[in-house]
């Protein structure tokens, strides 16, 4: 492993600087250790104790005299000083068993450490200081004295008995100013201070050697929770609530984590930053694997709840460094239809309040990232259409105390204009056209406001009806705030500067010539970046098990790609080792969620997935068998509680199709059957056989939801053998494709579907998008996710139809150009009764009622 090992060197001379260094030097993970030169008059126990003992080459730290009375020989560090007196009394030919050895004036941390050093060689010590009255009688009687301060003039050498062997760690001493100088004592005065030196330099690269171990691969020291399993099984938030967390900081240290690299929000939620990423550079990445689902029925099968049960499997269970990565949910949706997505039973995140709330605020930063860039859209259109080009001009340039210069972001626009002038009063007034006007055509406007809200009323709605506005009325809408690009582009970055050029991209209008106008040339972006500053470190939560989850990202899983952020996945990869997991889930079915994992995100963050795991449940293989409908919040039908082996057979199909997607990919497959108390084991049996004979790697029943990672055991050990397969990994289709082949692509390979059929407003964009040089992104399918085909009423494997692609949009800063197969909505609307009304506070123990 290649690695820079810092050392630094710190003359203190006041109580502010040593406060300064520890601050700045403590938590810096370039510097791996500290040695302080210090004045006697400083050397006390506050100022030893302000360095980290992990960073203390001294050794004179409380923690490491500790240690080295315990006689932790790995784990402490002998100060030099002492290290140099022992060798110097080794070379003198002394032997300790016996010997009466004195120490004048070594008190504090060196004379602790010299006692316990000289005892453990068998020497009898005794202590002293220079004004003790019987300091003559002791000095007398000592076979060896160490005298570890200035001795006094009124201490006469003569008291020190013939043949004595002297050492003096005396800073005066090292400087020569004193001198024993009695021909038959054994004085060594002066070469203590050199080979301390030397045995600094020791402790030093024993310290490094230390480190090094500290960045390879290292299974955790992590203190997993207990469950207290109840039958039958709580409710989640019971659940949750009666599981205590450990503090999150205890976590963050425990996975490795810097003290620098935590921002702590509370006691179980912290931000970590991607600095982390660079101290890790070296470390091989862990295991890649993805939970996917079958074609899910309306209540879901189970994806998040597999993924918390399999990494708490691994690592409460298997003792195998794992991390699970999963999407924020939207608040919006938690306030209109009842349930979260912290996972379910005893295999969730913890606290699931926090989890499913606010959280550290990042979809609140991207709602006002968003607005602001629509706000500045309505507003260029404003002020373009009610001023001159000089008048546009001199706002967009003004003279600040006496000077007018250009802003950074407008000197980029000028250059992509092909302006090479940098003196606002040298343009032309052709330049000042092209550069002041931005020609938003307001009927190409994409860019929609959102709120994290659920409000139907808002799909549609009219801006721009005030006075003030002179006249600028247009048509516009919201979305909810998980729908916005935004969001999108924080899943897929991979650094800060890669987040900023991407915003810069976005393509949120077209001019009246047909061109792109971007966030970039509206000069927003670095306003947004700012705005999303803290949004792009990952947050740091637990499951019930005290495993650790990163919760980062949220975007729609239809007009998105529906996975949660690629630096939370780089993090947890560096974090977990060359031999952990890392766990990541994809929306919807694996037709969906998976296809634009593979093809979306993988190809942004360069990563390989090392195995699919594919959710299915009796009750869904029921469904596409031909069982009736199942309807969210209606009791399932009798199909689906009793034993109907033939059902479950002719519902297979859905799972073979699924298998056979994930093949073409080249990554092994491992099936979760999310089991539920009505299945029967023979149902159980059928689906595991079916399964492995449709090419899966192994099929797997899986009880987490009611034992915890216990009932996910045998699924973590098939995952773990599963990794270590052959992997092929490829793509699915080149790039270079034209727009339309890339979607017949998808459309035939993965849903089974015969042709597509594009409707004329769907070729236009695409050939719009060709022309404006976007062809060359990959496709994000907007579909059902309740059918292989367009039709949500056709389960089990449809094939023969016609996709239809109704319209053609693009995230262009996202990266993806996204067909419309029907319409979608992207504003979800309050049901009748809406859950907030069992919602409620408890003023006095400030707890949350009925959110679950």
């Amino acid at each position: 492993m290649s690695s820079t090992t810092n050392y630094k060197t710190f003359e203190l001379t006041s109580g502010s600087v040593l406060k300064i260094h520890k601050l700045l030097l403590n938590e810096d993970p370039n510097v791996q250790g500290l040695a302080l030169d210090l004045p006697e008059s400083l050397c006390n126990s506050k100022v030893l104790n302000a360095v980290k003992p992990e960073k203390d080459v001294d050794g004179l730290s409380d923690v490491n005299l500790g240690r080295l009375v315990r006689g932790d020989a790995y784990d402490c560090l002998v100060p030099p000083t002492v290290c140099a007196v022992m060798e110097l009394l080794e070379d003198l030919g002394e032997t300790f068993c016996g010997k009466k050895v004195l120490l004048v004036g070594a008190s504090g941390a060196v004379g602790a450490a010299l006692q316990c050093m000289l005892q453990r060689e068998g020497a009898m010590t005794l202590s002293c200081r220079w004004k003790a009255p019987e300091l003559q009688t002791k000095l007398n009687h000592a076979d060896v004295v160490i005298v570890g301060s200035t001795k006094p003039d009124d201490v006469p050498v003569s008291w020190i008995k013939p043949g004595t062997t002297i050492i003096s760690c005396s800073h005066d001493l090292l400087s020569e100013k004193q001198n024993y100088g009695q021909q038959n004592n054994h004085a060594a005065e002066n070469a203590v201070g050199s080979l301390a030196i030397a045995m600094r330099m020791q402790n030093m690269v024993k310290n490094t050697e230390r480190w090094i171990q500290s960045q390879q691969y290292r299974k955790w020291d992590l203190r997993c929770l207990k469950l207290q399993l109840l039958s039958p099984v709580p409710s989640d938030i019971e659940i949750s609530r009666a599981q205590s967390p450990k503090a999150v900081d205890v976590l963050a240290k425990e996975i490795g984590l810097l003290t620098d690299e935590v921002e702590i929000y509370g006691q179980t939620k912290a931000k970590v930053r991607l600095s982390l990423l660079e101290r890790l550079k070296d470390q091989p990445d862990g295991k890649y694997v993805l939970v996917a689902g079958i074609t899910p029925t309306p209540l879901g099968e189970g994806k998040s709840t597999v993924t918390i049960g399999l990494v708490q499997a691994l690592t409460a269970h298997l003792n195998i460094n794992s991390f699970a990565c999963l999407r924020q949910p939207s608040q919006g949706p938690t306030f209109g239809v009842k349930g979260g997505a912290a996972g379910g039973g005893y295999a969730q995140v913890i606290p699931m309040e926090e989890f499913n709330l606010h959280l550290t605020g990042d979809i609140h930063a991207i709602t006002a990232a968003n607005n602001l860039l629509a706000a500045a859209i309505d507003a260029r259109i404003l002020h373009e259409n009610t001023q001159s080009d000089k008048a546009l001009y001199n706002r967009l340039v003004p003279v600040v105390n006496g000077v007018r210069g250009f802003s950074a972001i407008q000197l980029a626009r000028l250059r992509r204009l092909g302006i090479s002038k940098t003196d606002p009063g040298s343009l032309t007034e052709e330049e000042i056209h092209k550069f002041a006007r931005l020609d938003i055509d307001p009927s190409t406007i994409t860019w929609q406001r959102v709120v994290d809200t659920n409000d139907r009323f808002l799909r549609k709605i009219t801006v721009g009806q005030a006075n003030t506005e002179k006249g600028f009325v247009r048509q516009a809408q919201f979305d909810i705030a998980v729908a916005s690009e935004i969001m999108a582009i924080l899943a897929l970055t991979t650094s800060l500067q890669d987040m900023k050029e991407r915003l810069g991209k976005m393509v949120v209008a077209n001019d009246k010539k047909g061109e792109p106008v971007t966030a970039e040339d509206l000069g927003v972006t670095g306003a947004l970046a700012v705005l999303m500053k803290d949004a792009i470190k990952p947050t740091l939560m637990q499951t019930l098990e005290g495993t650790p989850v990163f919760v980062h990202a949220g975007p729609f899983a239809n007009i998105a790609h529906g996975n949660s952020s690629v630096l939370a996945d780089k993090i947890a990869l560096k974090l977990v080792g060359e031999k952990g997991f890392v766990v990541t889930e994809a929306g919807f079915g694996a037709d969906i969620g998976m296809e634009k994992f593979f093809n979306i995100k993988c190809r942004a963050s360069g990563l390989i997935p090392s195995v699919v795991v594919l959710v299915a449940t009796v009750r869904a293989l029921k469904m596409h068998g031909g069982g009736p409908n199942v309807t969210a919040g209606a009791p399932l039908k009798k199909e689906y509680t009793e034993e109907n082996l033939q059902l479950v057979a002719d519902g297979c199909c859905n799972l073979q199709k699924q298998i056979q997607i994930t093949q073409l990919f080249g990554v092994p497959v491992v099936v979760a059957l999310n089991v539920f108390k009505t299945d029967s084991p023979a149902e159980i049996d059928l689906v595991c056989k079916i399964a492995k004979q449709s090419g899966a790697f192994d099929a797997v029943p899986c009880d987490h939801w009611s034992a915890g990672g216990r009932g996910a055991v045998k699924l973590a050990q098939a995952v773990e053998k599963a990794a270590n397969q052959k992997n092929s990994f490829k793509y699915l289709y080149s790039l270079e494709l034209p727009i339309v082949e890339k979607i017949r692509i998808i459309a035939q390979k993965v849903y089974g579907a015969q042709d597509i059929e594009l409707s004329p407003a769907a070729q236009s964009q695409v050939d719009r998008y060709t022309r404006q040089g976007f062809g060359n992104l990959p496709i994000c399918m907007a579909k059902t996710h309740l059918s292989l085909s367009h039709q949500p009423e056709r389960k089990g494997v449809p094939t023969g139809f016609i996709l239809p692609i109704s319209d053609v949009r693009a995230s262009i800063g996202a990266g993806f150009i996204y067909p419309l197969v029907g319409t979608m909505s992207t504003m979800p609307g309050l049901p009748t009764r809406p859950c907030f009304y069992d919602i409620d506070l408890d003023p006095i123990t400030e707890q949350v009622k009925g959110l679950f």
